[in-house]
């Protein structure tokens, strides 16, 4: 079952263009967008990539450590909310989801430096 050309090109249109390529592994500094009552401001969330799905409705996992407990935040990656995305740095890795990461603690969860 193909999708009709129009509903096709409409989600091309809502795909956003600006965010950089990243995987499952990548340590990322997303800045969100936080509404406080009339004011907005940006707030960074850093972390290691888990997690990426695919398709229309395409989002990702990131997990970091706060104050001595992990923090996961999901991100749909079509989102007005996220103002942009700096890669910080790449590990290699051999699967695409990482949540065997949630069970290790501290140098247990290090990932190996890409090349």
């Amino acid at each position: 079952m193909s999708t009709s050309p129009i509903i096709q090109k409409l989600l091309a249109k809502r795909q956003r263009t600006d965010l950089p390529a990243f995987v499952a592994g990548d340590t990322v500094r997303v800045h969100v967008k936080i509404k406080e009552g009339d004011k907005e401001r940006l707030q960074a969330f850093e972390g290691v990539v888990i997690a990426l799905s695919r398709g229309p409705q395409a989002s990702f996992t990131v997990r970091k450590m706060s104050f001595g407990h992990g923090v996961e935040r999901i991100f749909p990656l079509n989102s007005k909310v996220i103002d942009k995305i700096e890669v910080l740095r790449s590990a290699r890795v051999r699967r695409a989801k990482l949540y065997y990461l949630r069970a290790r603690r501290g140098k247990a969860a290090r990932l190996r430096e890409a090349e």
